[in-house]
């Protein structure tokens, strides 16, 4: 039993190793323009071990499937040298692929190079000869050389005699191999994000196992968004002529300076539908530029997160920030910003793993990156999804009135989701002259409900309030903007996909000393038309920002709403708003005086933005 154990351990080990040579092979392959210390290759090495130490589990499912049924039957020492033969030349395809076209590419290996074998000789047309000869010889003596290594450590012993102390043992290594290929017991699965953790996009490359790269891409797919076309491509452009606008004229100025301290604060699920337990955000609205007409793109956080930041629109089938082939290519309000000398800031307290969150976060501009992992245990475990709200908006007000370079900061709440763990508003404090005494005092902070969501919400507006009460007896108010919004609203009660006028309903209220005055804008748009709006304030140019209006621009002449949902789509414009489900072919909600011609409008934004998405 010891040597059928210590096979699978040199196996293993082996097949991790292997990962990491290739790091190093890609990296002095492809180091031309990206330059890179020593130091460098390290770091790449180490913040590439979890998925390496991941994706090798996946390669020992077979010898340790084969290794347990030894322990009954004879298995012949073949049947693992035909498992390393493919290993072999699968592990030597990876690699020399993924080396090998990476300087053409720019990003790892995925599946998008299955396409090109359907035509062949055009894709051999961008290479010599001599260029492929090379790469299939290193192919060979690749495949070999690792054949070789696997074949050498092989083991095939007889059965022994305690085959059910042994079988038993092997069952119980069963689930731990599957939390290792899951990467953890945390809410995120193994992904490729999680080992992005620089600025340079070559060092993060470097470190993506090539292999699980190959083997994500396939099996998550970048989904065919072709049922979303409904039209010729010219009726569909006619039918969102107007809606879709990258200029900015004759916008009002609500902003004392171009040059702001901004923050942009995503408030998890706080929809309008929870105004009369925020009363201290309803008094925010009053001091600052309240967007009173704005509408959530979609019901998730990941796609809502993609809306604010990217200032691009949301899919009912596809979660952007899911597929880093995809999240790479958008724009970003934090990479317009870092052009103009910003520094940018992201904060969540939860794990920023989860959809690939930070992949899509250092992909579009934001360089320092607080999360969980940034806590003590204590403070990683306050609440079901991370860090309470509490906790992080105090590490935010202590990065502002810490900085003084210009500087963008996100932040994304996360106490205000099930199940709605937030900490009592009641507490005990000790006063002066009581202290002595040993008494306590009761201190509410805000009046707790009994709905434990309204009492989340409850929680999560004292948290804003006590935030900004303190930031206005800084010296970082004065030019300092404050962009809150929601990232979603949700059902609850008696709102739910039906009633989406309030529950898509979400707060978008910017304040701070840099507001020039307080003012109502009541024009109808999307979580998405942030960025267009904000850059638009700050004087800079917005094209690349395709799908992003600025609200106050002239140019702006057909105010439109849409939010999707699990293959459904709702909008609104100033005729009425209808719902439509693609999957039941039929009207989810109809209120619109003409709602055949919205449904229309609805179908065209969605085939031009998802063949936006598809060509990217």
């Amino acid at each position: 039993m010891k040597n059928r154990l210590v096979y699978l351990a040199k196996t293993y080990l082996l097949t991790v190793l292997l990962f990491v040579l290739a790091k190093v092979v890609f990296m002095l392959f492809n180091h031309e323009g990206h330059p890179f210390t020593v130091a460098d290759m390290a770091e790449v090495v180490w913040h590439g071990l979890s998925l390496d130490l991941s994706t090798a589990l996946y390669f020992l499912i077979v010898p340790f499937l084969l290794t347990a049924v030894s322990l009954w039957v004879s298995i012949p020492r073949w049947a693992f040298l035909i498992y390393y033969v493919i290993m072999a030349v699968a592990f030597a395809l990876a690699f020399v692929a993924d080396t090998s076209l990476y300087p053409f590419w720019g990003f790892k290996l995925d599946a998008s190079c299955l396409s090109y074998l359907e035509t062949p000789t055009e894709a051999m047309a961008s290479v010599s000869t001599g260029y492929l000869l090379v790469r299939l010889g290193v192919l060979i003596v690749s495949a070999s050389l690792i054949f070789l290594a696997y074949s050498l450590i092989s083991y095939h012993a007889p059965r022994i005699s305690k085959k059910i102390a042994a079988s038993a043992l092997f069952l119980l290594m069963i689930p731990m191999m599957v939390i290792g290929i899951r990467g953890g017991l945390s809410e995120s699965n193994t992904n490729i994000g999680q080992v992005y953790y620089s600025q340079n996009q070559f060092l993060n490359h470097s470190a993506v196992n090539p292999i699980f790269s190959f083997l994500y891409s396939l099996d998550g797919h970048f989904e065919d968004l072709s049922q979303f076309t409904f039209f010729e491509t010219e009726e569909s452009e006619t039918l969102v002529k107007g809606i879709y606008t990258t200029e900015s004229i004759g916008s009002d100025t609500l902003l004392t300076t171009q040059h702001p301290q901004i923050v942009i604060i995503l408030l998890e699920s706080a929809g309008e539908q929870f105004a009369d337990v925020m009363p201290h955000l309803q008094q925010l609205k009053k001091e600052g530029i309240n967007f009173n007409r704005c509408y959530a793109n979609s019901w998730r956080t990941d796609r809502g997160t993609v809306a604010i930041l990217s200032g691009y629109p949301t899919f009912p089938t596809v979660s952007i920030m899911k597929y880093p082939e995809k999240s790479r290519t958008m724009p970003g309000i934090a990479l317009a910003l870092k052009q103009q000398g910003y520094t940018t800031s992201y904060l969540y307290g939860g794990d920023i793993n989860f959809t690939s969150m930070r992949s899509y976060l250092i992909g579009t501009g934001w360089e320092a990156l607080t999360s969980m992992d940034d806590y003590s245990l204590d403070e990683q475990h306050s609440a079901k999804w991370g860090v309470r709200d509490d906790i992080t908006f105090q590490t935010l007000f202590d990065n502002i009135t810490n900085s003084a370079t210009p500087h963008l900061w996100g932040y994304s709440t996360l106490s205000s989701h099930e199940p709605w763990d937030v900490p009592s508003a009641k507490i005990e404090e000790r006063g002066e002259g009581r202290e002595e005494r040993g008494e306590k005092k009761e201190k509410t902070l805000w009046k707790e409900n009994s709905d434990k969501v309204f009492n989340a919400f409850a929680y999560l507006d004292y948290c804003l309030y006590d935030f900004i009460s303190r930031l206005k007896k800084t010296p970082q108010w004065k030019d300092l903007l404050i962009v809150i919004t929601a990232d979603h609203g949700i059902n609850h009660g008696q709102i739910d996909n039906t009633t989406p006028l309030e529950k898509n309903h979400i707060p978008m209220v910017w304040v701070g000393g840099a507001i020039r005055e307080p003012r109502i804008i009541s024009t109808l748009c999307n979580q998405s038309d942030l960025a267009a709006t904000l850059l638009a304030q700050l004087g800079l140019q917005h094209d690349e920002f395709a799908f992003s209006r600025d609200v106050l621009s002239e140019s702006y002449t057909h105010p439109t709403a849409v939010n999707n949902y699990s293959n459904a789509q709702w909008i609104v414009d100033s005729t009425g708003h209808v719902g439509y489900d693609f999957d039941g072919q039929r009207f989810t909600v109809d209120d619109c005086r003409d709602s055949q011609q919205l449904l229309r409008v609805s179908k065209a934004i969605l085939q031009v933005t998802s063949n936006d998405l598809q060509n990217r």
